[in-house]
């Protein structure tokens, strides 16, 4: 495999401090160091608000944001970066929730990175995206202190909960695509040692084939294993034997294939990153060892200073590091690769963008859904044309539904899974398909995504949506309008499929007087399809206003 290179969006080069202080790095399109006072004055005179984004991420272990530069091509370039250092992980692994004393730290980051927004023109209530980190939902107070947030800084924030993050180690990881030709050819593992979370994404040929996560976090260990008082190699002992379950795990999940590279991503690795590689190609496991035994022996305040970290990252580098190397050392490989790039200031980058994603995105997510019903043994002909039918009906009918491009996706996905109740038995198979779907991880959807999923499928069939139904009625009013339709027209699809033989192969679709008519002219004899439509077009003429009817072949 070839060397990695720096992620190609330019990034202020950061150095982490214990201090309070706030630091501005700022860069203008050239990435060159401005004073901030000359340079804020420039960027609020050349820089058309109109074409800045914003992120905001209360993270594990800081508070940062970042303003960007959209391009017309859809780019972005970093305008301005600040981070500030805050305890979250620490009180939520020691305390199980927040500190007040924290809680007000983070309040008051906010509202000094709103001042600099002000300043360069934005509306300071107005971040395009901001977010917390996945481990908040763990602590008992998260809702304090998010309301906290929204009141003192007249801010919403949301939770990057599962999907999210795969989301970004998957723009992260496309990243590394463009650097490393060879990922495209060999089975690679990219692992995401984050504050709570391991996560493991395996390619092969350039493709997603899995997607794991595991229990097991820097934050999570450090707290964990504190309370053994060792220190150096027997710290690292403690760390070893802590994470052994999770280890095994991770050996069984890929003991069928053959690792051939490892890419390690993570704010702690990467922030020492270029002491580890030397800015070479690869990092010999070897050498991630020593590295890793020589940190476990200094102080927490010796590692601040060596390596230029802030207190709340040098507490979770050994095990950060410890973790790593027991990954790589049960794949039984030799090197691995280490983004030289900085964390923090990707994952913002990459918040800008995730929401966005399309194209080979969209691709790896209906593989996810391929691979799980292919696990079920549902039949893949049958989903695969139900999905091309919803696609046609979903574009046909743009102006009807006025739904997104997500939506179709999430309808594609649906249509992929609907049938994979029948795994446990075909007698009642639409609420066996909601059970295993929402019991189940699809790359790159979140948690809200998979329910509407869940529920679309289980409403291909049968009766439709009902507030009695528990998913249902946890949906907002807007939320359950997108299920009524999509399942709308994933039942009007798959009506056209109920012989499971892929017989409509051409459609025609027509408005006129209150109808939906379709004409079939691949088809010689609809009687199946028309027999199957009239008990499954109830939920599209409730929603849309228009009955179903498939037109004689004249």
């Amino acid at each position: 495999m070839h060397g990695l290179s720096a992620d190609p969006l330019p990034t202020a080069s950061r150095e982490r401090s214990p201090s309070p202080i706030i630091s501005i790095v700022l860069h203008g399109i050239s990435g060159c160091h401005s004073p901030v006072s000359s340079t804020r004055k420039s960027l609020t005179k050349t820089k058309a608000p109109l074409t800045l984004r914003s992120a905001l991420h209360v993270g594990a272990s800081s508070v940062s944001m970042m303003v960007a530069e959209r391009n017309p091509d859809g780019t972005l370039v970093p305008v301005d970066f600040l981070e500030q250092p805050a305890p979250i992980a620490r009180d939520i692994f020691r305390l199980g929730s927040v500190s007040q004393a924290t809680t007000e730290r983070v309040v008051s980051i906010i509202k000094g990175y709103q001042k600099s927004l002000a300043e360069l023109g934005l509306d300071p209530h107005n971040i395009t995206r901001a977010a917390t980190t996945n481990i908040l939902s763990e602590a008992a107070n998260h809702e304090t202190v998010m309301n906290r947030i929204r009141i003192a800084c007249g801010l919403r924030v949301a939770t990057i909960d599962d999907g999210e993050m795969t989301r970004l180690i998957y723009l992260k990881t496309r990243r590394r695509l463009h650097d490393l030709p060879a990922m495209r050819q060999t089975t690679t593992l990219v692992v995401h040692v984050g504050p709570g979370n391991t996560r493991a994404l395996l390619f092969q040929h350039g493709l997603i084939t899995r997607y794991t996560s595991y229990r097991m976090g820097t934050h999570r260990t450090r707290e964990a294993v504190e309370g053994s008082h060792a220190e150096g190699p027997a710290m690292l002992r403690v760390i070893r034997e802590h994470v052994s379950g999770n280890l095994a795990q991770i050996r069984f999940d890929f003991s069928d294939v053959t690792i051939e590279g490892l890419i390690l991503i993570g704010d702690e690795i990467q922030s020492v990153a270029a002491r580890l590689t030397q800015h070479q190609p690869l990092c010999p496991v070897r050498t991630l060892r020593h590295f890793t035994t020589e940190t476990s022996m200094l102080s927490e305040v010796e590692s601040v200073k060596r390596f230029q970290l802030d207190y709340q990252t040098a507490e979770a580098l050994v095990p950060a590091l410890e973790i790593n190397l027991a990954i790589a050392e049960a794949l039984k490989l030799t090197a691995v690769h280490i983004p030289i790039t900085e964390y923090e200031q990707g994952l913002l980058h990459d918040l800008l963008l995730s929401r966005d994603l399309t194209g080979n995105f969209a691709e790896e997510v209906l593989r996810s859904a391929s691979i799980l019903a292919e696990r079920y043994q549902s039949d893949p002909s049958h989903g695969a044309h139900v999905a091309e039918l919803c696609t046609r009906f979903f574009d046909e009918l743009a102006d009807l539904h006025l739904l997104t491009a997500h939506d179709a996706l999430l309808l594609q996905v649906a249509a992929i899974l609907h049938e994979i109740g029948t795994y446990i038995s075909p007698r009642a198979h639409h609420k066996h398909s909601e059970y295993i779907i929402l019991n189940s991880e699809i790359f790159g959807l979140d948690r809200l995504d998979v329910t509407l999923v869940a529920l679309i499928a289980r409403y291909h069939r049968h009766s439709g949506p009902r507030p009695e139904h528990p998913s249902y009625a946890a949906l907002t009013t807007d939320e359950r309008i997108r299920v009524a339709k999509l399942a709308a027209i994933l039942r009007v699809a798959d009506a056209l499929e109920r012989t499971h033989a892929q017989r409509v192969s051409q459609i025609e679709i027509r408005r006129d007087s209150g109808k939906l008519r379709l004409r079939l002219p691949s088809l010689a004899d609809a009687a199946v399809e028309r027999l199957a439509m009239a008990s499954k077009a109830d939920l599209f003429e409730q929603v849309f206003g228009l009955s179903v009817v498939i037109d004689e072949d004249n």
